[in-house]
């Protein structure tokens, strides 16, 4: 029996990606050989690789002024180089801090260069988000930088600051294909796709093409992002696996309502789930109403031997990954757009079911 899978990352896929996956990874499509042993010079990959990425901008909407491709590395490795092609000398980067990733990429900046923290969530324990109307770029900033939606903390942006001529910039790893997002709001939009759009290994780069023209032009190869810009990716061997799983992902959301259609499944799968912690005394939730997220649902009981017990018996009944992060405790699930809404059903009678014995 398919475990419920409600880890925060590597996180679940869509059955159907995993099956023509299984199908096709000795032959790919009758070719005789493996995507995975493909050239990524041309030939089957590269054909693969366009339709991937035409996919990608006709779900998100891209406009034609904006670069996509992917790069190795993670998000991790763009904590770096966001700040080293566009934090320049007598510039500051305004950076919000609203839970682990953005503190993660906040602390690497501040290595590289100025760094203005506009908001930090600390002394609410990063449960909430500012007013994106009070956000306000520096004199002479480089660019403004969020974290979408934060995986830890269950908190996400409902809604995103108006920059004005100072490029946005916005970690959406986890929180990617799950609602409609004006494209040419950003500067740039990037993320691994490991939480809601494949396996580890790749990371996708949404970047308006003048963004390129504020960059240091000094760096190492892998470093800028002209080069990967210039052959849409390619400098090296990409992540070919992880790439050939995202586009198949990508036809599985189009079949499935597209964008609007993963809006309307995250609204769905998160009510049952917040709809039990706000009718209950025995579950809660530290986070702002306003900013919770639908992706990660973090909540508490009354005590952490009760959670550990939760975690125990959820996991007897098939249910995994609804322990907290170590760094906070709790529990958490996280509701992807590739989990079905079955196993959240299951979730909220389990609950339920939970509260009546223990509560």
């Amino acid at each position: 029996m398919r475990k419920k899978n409600f880890f925060a990352g590597p996180s679940v896929m869509p059955e159907e990606v995993l099956e023509i996956l299984s199908k096709e990874i000795k032959d790919y499509q009758g070719e005789g050989l493996s995507m995975i042993e493909a050239s990524h010079r041309g030939g089957m990959f590269e054909a693969m690789y366009d339709e991937c990425l035409a996919l990608f901008r006709e779900l998100l909407g891209i406009p034609d002024n904006y670069d996509v491709y992917f790069l190795g590395g993670g998000a991790t490795l763009q904590f770096t180089m966001i700040p080293m092609n566009f934090l320049l000398p007598g510039k500051v980067a305004d950076y919000a801090k609203t839970g682990t990733w953005s503190n993660k990429a906040t602390n690497d900046a501040e290595k590289l260069g100025s760094v203005n923290v506009f908001f930090d969530g600390k002394e609410s324990n990063y449960t909430t988000l500012p007013d994106v109307e009070s956000i306000k770029p520096s004199e002479n900033s480089a660019y403004v930088y969020i974290c979408a939606n934060e995986t830890i903390g269950g908190i996400e942006w409902k809604a995103f600051p108006d920059t004005k001529d100072v490029p946005l910039i916005a970690d959406m790893s986890s929180d990617i294909f799950s609602r409609p997002v004006d494209v040419s709001k950003f500067g740039m939009i990037y993320g691994g796709v490991q939480k809601n759009l494949g396996p580890a290994g790749a990371t996708f780069i949404i970047m308006r093409k003048d963004m390129l023209e504020r960059r240091n032009g000094n760096l190492t190869a892998y470093m800028d992002y002209a080069l990967h810009a210039k052959d849409k990716g390619l400098y090296n061997t990409p992540p070919v696996f992880s790439i050939w799983a995202v586009k198949l992902v990508l036809e599985w959301i189009k079949s499935n309502g597209g964008v609007q259609g993963m809006d309307e499944r995250a609204d769905k799968k998160s009510s049952l789930i917040y709809s039990v912690i706000d009718s209950s005394d025995f579950y809660r939730s530290p986070v702002d109403k306003r900013y919770r997220s639908r992706m990660n649902i973090v909540f508490r009981l009354p005590n952490e031997e009760l959670e550990k017990k939760f975690v125990s018996e959820s996991q007897k009944e098939g249910m995994l990954g609804l322990k907290g992060h170590r760094s906070v405790g709790g529990l958490r699930a996280s509701l992807y757009n590739a989990l079905p809404y079955e196993d959240v059903v299951a979730l909220r009678d389990f609950m339920l079911e939970f509260e009546k014995k223990n509560g």
